[in-house]
């Protein structure tokens, strides 16, 4: 008999607090927010880029710019076998040409998704330096990318899955790992 567990690994309140951090670990790894934009990774990252781009601008005292890149186009688990038909959903509506880029995504994984992103990010402009942010690490790299900044480390077999919900879209923040047990 299969049964899923779901273990709730982060509530608001802990979700709130990370991305605090990773903004302060922003601000001091750069010496402040001078020359900073954020660019969340379509789709649940997007939410979180904000979040941080919000702290960072409470913190600092100064907007600052946040976008957002579709990497439907990068991608490498799908080139081979479907053409590219949909509209990219990219958002950048300012110049990253020598900036320092906080790319965000909720989760890492594998690495896959950083690298498409970070191939879109390089189609928009030649940035100074490309740090990454997410919430989650829950390791199972395939390539070697590690992000700058870490909400939670949560080392996770690959039969587990992780589960961010996201005020914007869910209608509350929460963390969840889902297990599935035989039994």
């Amino acid at each position: 008999m299969n049964e899923r567990e779901e273990v709730v690994v982060m509530d608001a309140e802990d979700m709130r607090r990370a991305i605090t951090r990773i903004a302060h670990e922003i601000l001091e790894r750069n010496k402040g927010a001078r020359d900073l934009v954020v660019i969340g990774i379509q789709r649940r990252g997007v939410p979180v880029a904000r979040r941080i781009a919000l702290a960072l601008s409470q913190i600092e005292g100064t907007g600052i710019p946040c976008g957002s890149v579709d990497i439907t186009p990068f991608r490498d688990d799908i080139r081979p076998r479907t053409p590219m038909l949909t509209r990219s959903q990219t958002e950048v509506p300012f110049d990253i040409n020598g900036k320092r880029v906080i790319l965000v995504d909720e989760v890492i994984q594998t690495g896959r998704t950083v690298r498409a992103a970070m191939d879109a990010i390089m189609h928009l402009g030649r940035p100074a330096c490309i740090q990454l942010a997410v919430l989650i690490d829950r390791g199972h790299r395939e390539l070697p990318i590690r992000p700058d900044y870490v909400g939670k480390n949560l080392p996770t077999s690959r039969a587990e899955f992780i589960l961010v919900e996201l005020m914007e879209l869910e209608g509350r923040d929460r963390v969840v790992l889902r297990k599935h047990r035989v039994e």
